[in-house]
């Protein structure tokens, strides 16, 4: 190989390696593989093809010096815009398709008459002569097939130039299968990463303005009397302040969990856990623990499905401790072949008449989303049940 085409062989290779590996978008990398061949080639056109499971190979970028496709010598095909090569596809008996199964490179002074490329030119190249194809990649790594072609009446490539592209095509693929391993572990890690945030966001933070807010709000009850109606209401502002900031986060963990390459929203959560922690939050704030009650597994629950749980059991303690002036709280969690079963019972005076009923309300709506039921029986005398039934598929 020319020692000046081999260095600049190195020199292309080294700008795909470092493209590659940046993270940049593999499409665009791929176009710069496909733009650097021609150069060195000194082609009017280069084509990256990858391999089908079928075995075709399929256009994913294209490359022509003047952006346009030559026109065949006998007009029956006009020259058109290099880019609408994209998603042409050859069969597999094609010199691309048995070049990009792991064969030897193939060449031809002119692939329109050479009897091993004849049969397959598609009608979009036979303004084309001079043609080289050598296998994108090499070893267990091939992704498909680099070729590239000059106009009819131009001379053919050198064996000197079939060696560089041989050896450009095999190191440009390997980078990108690897950069594309490298870019994977990186999607794994930060998914990782923001389910890691939304955990804390949601375990954490939320509880503990849960029950600050839970904590003023038996500050303002409590106390009513003794505060000026002006400072009685700027309390009430930071309460509903507290609630807003806590639907807010949730709408961030909500966004951190959407779905993504790595993420699952049918991934298991222990709900139990979850349960254990929203009844101590509650007990604290009641100065009595509510009586938690556990009946199945609970430790492979959907993380989707064990959200609207863990939010019923919230808002039906929420309404006990700030409503219901309840002694005794009973909570049940259960888990059969129908799903799961949430009961919340308290022998307090009920919801009062006039109170804003929002959380309910969106529980009922979670409910009826998710294919769930939502009920509430509520009366002075009888004190207060919740219920909240969820089927697991």
């Amino acid at each position: 190989m020319d020692p000046t085409l081999a260095a600049r062989a190195l020199s292309a290779a080294t700008e795909i390696t470092s493209t590659a590996l940046s993270g940049d978008d593999p499409e665009g990398v791929l176009e710069t593989v496909v733009a650097r061949a021609v150069e060195l080639a000194d082609a009017d056109l280069g084509l990256a093809m990858v391999s089908a499971d079928d075995g075709r190979v399929v256009v994913e970028a294209a490359y022509g010096v003047d952006g346009f496709l030559a026109e065949a010598p006998t007009g029956d095909v006009d020259g058109g815009p290099v880019g609408e090569l994209r998603g042409l596809t050859l069969g597999t008996d094609s010199a691309a398709g048995q070049v990009a199964r792991g064969s030897e490179p193939i060449a031809a002074e002119d692939f329109i008459v050479d009897p091993r490329t004849a049969p397959y030119v598609p009608d979009e190249l036979r303004g084309y002569g001079p043609f080289a194809a050598a296998p994108f990649g090499s070893g267990g790594r091939v992704l498909g097939a680099l070729t590239v072609y000059r106009r009819q009446g131009r001379e053919p490539f050198s064996a000197g130039t079939v060696e560089m592209l041989a050896a450009f095509a095999a190191q440009a693929g390997v980078v990108l299968a690897l950069a594309e391993g490298a870019n994977a572990r990186h999607r794994v890690t930060l998914y990782q990463e923001r389910e890691r945030i939304a955990r804390e966001l949601h375990d954490v933070i939320v509880q503990r303005l849960y029950g600050t807010g839970m904590q003023l709000d038996r500050v303002r009850r409590n106390m009513r009397k003794r505060f000026a109606q002006a400072d009685g209401a700027r309390l009430s502002d930071a309460i509903d302040q507290l609630d807003q900031t806590i639907e807010e986060i949730r709408g961030t963990v909500r966004a951190l969990r959407s779905p993504e390459p790595r993420h699952d929203p049918g991934s298991p959560t222990d709900l139990a856990e979850s349960a254990r922690g929203e009844v101590r939050i509650a007990g604290e704030l009641l100065g009595y623990p509510p009586t938690l009650e556990l009946s199945g597994e609970f430790a492979d629950i959907p993380a989707e499905r064990a959200d609207h749980i863990r939010a019923a059991l919230r808002e039906a303690l929420s309404n006990v401790v700030r409503h219901s002036g309840a002694s005794e709280t009973r909570v049940t969690l259960t888990r059969d072949s129908e799903g799961v079963k949430l009961r919340v019972r308290d022998n307090g005076s009920g919801v009062p008449q006039g109170v804003a009923t929002r959380g309910l309300r969106h529980l009922a709506e979670r409910a009826d989303a998710a294919g769930g039921r939502f009920f509430l029986n509520s009366s002075p005398s009888l004190g207060t049940l919740v219920a909240f039934d969820l089927p697991l598929e």
